[in-house]
């Protein structure tokens, strides 16, 4: 079976082919993201394999589905960038790799809060140029600390796990509560209570039609002044000009992004000899009590040797006519 690999990095052809030497599939690697230019590469692949910023819409699946390629397997949990709708319309199967390595995520996301409330990054370039003051690194005992986690599945509930190891108090907003998150001290709320009593958020959900920007002007200024907000989900469940607006006026005191609504444009790829034309990443970039990273959580060796392995045996699920738990369909 051939199978087109979009978004592919030395690292994805490592893993992938680690992953596929019990199965000998022909894998593709393209470099180029998948998207309506891109889409005739895949002519003649009975599978395309992507990852989070390739474009799976309505046009670029009925141009898959034109040249042979009967499924679709995600590098990923996320899947907003797929339209269901039009896949099963069009008989294309789309499957996806739902739990790669929760801790990978929970961890980096705990070490986003300490970065940021230590003010680790901005010491450890201090201390480079010869400046040893601790003038403006002030920051705060964890302990005792309430965090609000927005989606308390597998990640969330391993974040708030790890944070209430430092004393934490910990507050969960989620549509499906789950008794593991109470096991470990947490507590539900319905989303103004969270927002109005954290001291710390960090986001754990999916995007969908409803979370897109669910962070708005409206919920910022509902927490409270100073908070320190972390994204380790996706971008969309922010906006981004709104956040701009709540770091200026001080309403927002700590901003950590490992990912960003218009990252397809930039991130996972070297712009340092380039102008990045975004203006407002380019303005969250400048502030002081902003740390942004490049949709890295996720990426521990552990990951990605999931992530590869699961991706290769829903390609064989596939052939073998097995349908299961990793196979997406439109509600």
């Amino acid at each position: 079976m051939k199978i087109a690999v979009f978004s592919t990095k030395p690292y994805d052809i490592q893993y992938l082919k680690d992953a596929n030497r019990r199965t000998a599939y022909q894998f593709e690697f393209y470099e180029e993201r998948l998207n309506l230019r891109t889409s005739p590469l895949a002519a003649g692949f009975e599978v395309v394999c992507v990852f989070v910023n390739d474009v799976l819409d309505a046009e670029v699946l009925q141009s898959l589905k034109a040249g042979g390629t009967r499924l679709v397997v995600l590098r990923s949990a996320g899947f907003n960038n797929v339209d269901l709708k039009v896949a099963d319309e069009l008989g294309i199967s789309v499957r996806r790799v739902p739990a790669y390595s929760p801790n990978a995520v929970a961890e980096f996301a705990v070490g986003m809060i300490l970065t940021l409330n230590r003010k680790i990054y901005r010491a450890y370039n201090r201390v480079r140029d010869g400046n040893f003051s601790l003038e403006g690194l002030l920051g705060f005992d964890l302990h005792e600390s309430t965090v609000g986690l927005i989606g308390t599945g597998k990640i969330g509930t391993l974040t708030g796990q790890a944070l209430s190891g430092f004393g934490c108090k910990l507050l969960g907003y989620d549509k499906y509560p789950n008794d593991h998150f109470r096991q470990i001290g947490g507590s539900y709320v319905e989303l103004p209570e969270l927002l109005a009593k954290s001291d710390i958020i960090s986001l754990h959900c999916p995007l969908t039609a409803e979370s897109y920007h669910m962070i708005n002007a409206g919920a910022l200024s509902a927490m409270k002044d100073g908070v320190m907000l972390i994204n380790t989900s996706r971008g969309g469940l922010i906006n981004a000009v709104a956040v701009t607006e709540a770091l200026k006026s001080g309403k927002v005191g700590y901003l950590g992004l490992d990912v960003y609504e218009q990252e397809e444009d930039v991130f996972f790829e070297d712009r340092s000899n380039e102008i990045i034309h975004d203006d407002v990443l380019q303005r969250l970039l400048m502030f002081p009590n902003v740390v942004i990273t490049s949709h890295q959580a996720f990426f521990t060796k552990t990951a990605m040797r999931n992530i590869c392995e699961t991706t290769v045996q829903n390609i064989v699920d596939f052939e073998q006519g097995k349908s299961t738990a990793n196979e997406l369909h439109a509600n």
